[in-house]
C-alpha cells in the first residue's frame, strides 16, 4: 500500500458522502458506512471532519457548488441570450435533470432542511443554500427590468422547488409546467 496525500483522503470521504447523502438524506447515512465505503479509518474521518454535521456542511458546499452554480446557473445563463430567457432556460435545465437516467436525485437543501428542522445548524445551512438560489433568480430578475425582482425570485423559486418534488413523485413534466406558470410571473412583474 502507498500512503495516500491527506487531501485524497478527504476527497474521497466527500465524494463518498455527496452520493449517499444526495440518494439518501443525511439521517439514512450513518459515519460508519461511509468509513467503509470510502475506504478509511475512522481517525482519518474525524481528522477532516470532526463531526457528522462537519461533513454535512461540507456536503452541502459541494452540493450549491455542482448543482446551483455548476448546473442550474450555468446552463441557464448558457441557454438563454436575455435575462428572461436564462430564467425560463432554468426549467430547461431542470427538466433535462428530471429525465437524464440516475442523475436527478432531488433538493439536498430541502431534504436536509426538512430531515433536521429549521432550528438545527443543518437545517441553517439548507435554508442558506436554497436562499443562494433564490438569489440567482432574483438577480436575473433584476437584469430582466422586472417591477419587484425579490418578489418574482420568491414565487420562482417555490416553482422550482415544487417542480422537484412533483418530479421526485413521478411528474416526468414537472419543470415544463412549472415553465408555464413562470410564463405568468414574467407577465405579472414586467414593468
Amino acid at each position: 500500500m502507498t500512503p495516500e496525500s491527506p487531501a485524497g483522503a478527504r476527497e474521497r470521504i466527500l465524494e463518498t458522502a455527496y452520493e449517499l447523502f444526495s440518494r439518501r438524506g443525511v439521517r439514512a447515512v450513518g459515519v460508519d458506512e461511509v468509513i467503509a465505503r470510502s475506504r478509511v479509518a475512522k481517525a482519518t474521518l474525524y481528522r477532516h471532519f470532526p463531526s457528522k454535521n462537519d461533513l454535512v456542511l461540507a456536503f452541502l458546499d459541494r452540493r450549491e457548488q455542482r448543482w446551483t452554480f455548476g448546473l442550474i446557473d450555468e446552463q441557464a445563463r448558457a441557454r438563454g441570450r436575455t435575462a428572461v430567457e436564462r430564467l425560463l432556460a432554468v426549467f430547461d435545465v431542470l427538466d433535462d435533470w428530471f429525465r437524464a437516467p440516475g442523475s436527478f436525485d432531488g433538493c439536498a437543501f430541502t431534504t436536509v432542511l426538512l430531515e433536521m428542522g429549521a432550528d438545527h445548524p443543518l437545517g441553517q445551512a439548507g435554508i442558506r443554500h436554497l436562499d443562494t438560489l433564490r438569489g440567482i433568480l432574483a438577480d436575473l430578475a433584476s437584469e430582466a427590468g422586472m417591477t419587484d425582482p425579490d418578489g418574482f425570485a420568491r414565487s420562482c423559486h417555490l416553482l422550482v422547488k415544487g417542480a422537484i418534488i412533483s418530479a421526485a413523485a413521478g411528474d416526468a413534466d414537472a419543470a415544463a409546467r412549472a415553465k408555464e406558470m413562470t410564463r405568468d410571473l414574467l407577465d405579472r412583474y414586467r414593468k
